[in-house]
């Protein structure tokens, strides 16, 4: 039997953040893309996707990682093809987090921060992180398979106190 719902088939996550002032170091943020299966929705991840990386089955790939914000609107782009993910991946958790090799930054210490997750032409969240400022990253969006097959989003930004390697470990819990 078919239905008219068919839920979220392809989204493309865009970051932003605005450039160092000169002569401080670059901020580096990165998207990041985890995914769990139904007998381990949560904790460990399956697999993680993020800069210089992609899923093993190439459904999840990071089109471009900028390590400086500087370009025009979006920098780094992230594209899931939740529709061809196998069945067996029933939710997949996508973060933003900040690289903290010259020293701590969170959130509010980078200008012009925004994220958006779009499928197609249509936007289905957006952020900006001031709700999480004082974090060091901060998961974006959950992606949930329901009973029918179909994957539906879940929009919401909680932020973490962590570096990148912890973030990965955290941010399915």
């Amino acid at each position: 039997m078919s239905t008219f719902n068919k839920g979220i088939e392809k989204v493309e996550v865009t970051l932003k953040w605005d450039p160092s002032p000169l002569g401080t170091p670059d901020n580096d943020l990165d998207i990041v893309a985890a995914t769990y299966t139904a007998d381990a929705p949560h904790g460990d991840p399956a697999y993680l996707v993020h800069f210089d990386s992609r899923s093993p089955d190439g459904t999840i790939t990071l089109n471009r990682d900028s390590r400086t914000g500087q370009g025009f609107g979006f920098d780094e782009i992230m594209t899931l093809e939740l529709d061809r993910l196998s069945e067996t991946y029933t939710r997949v958790i996508v973060g933003v987090a900040i690289q903290q090799g010259e020293g701590r930054k969170v959130f509010g210490d980078i200008e012009g921060t925004a994220v958006r997750i779009r499928e197609g032409y249509t936007v289905l969240a957006e952020n900006d992180f001031a709700e999480v400022s004082g974090a060091t990253a901060a998961t974006v969006a959950e992606f949930l398979r329901d009973e029918s097959g179909q994957w539906r989003i879940h929009a919401t930004v909680r932020g973490f106190d962590t570096d990148p390697d912890g973030f990965a470990s955290l941010m399915g819990r």
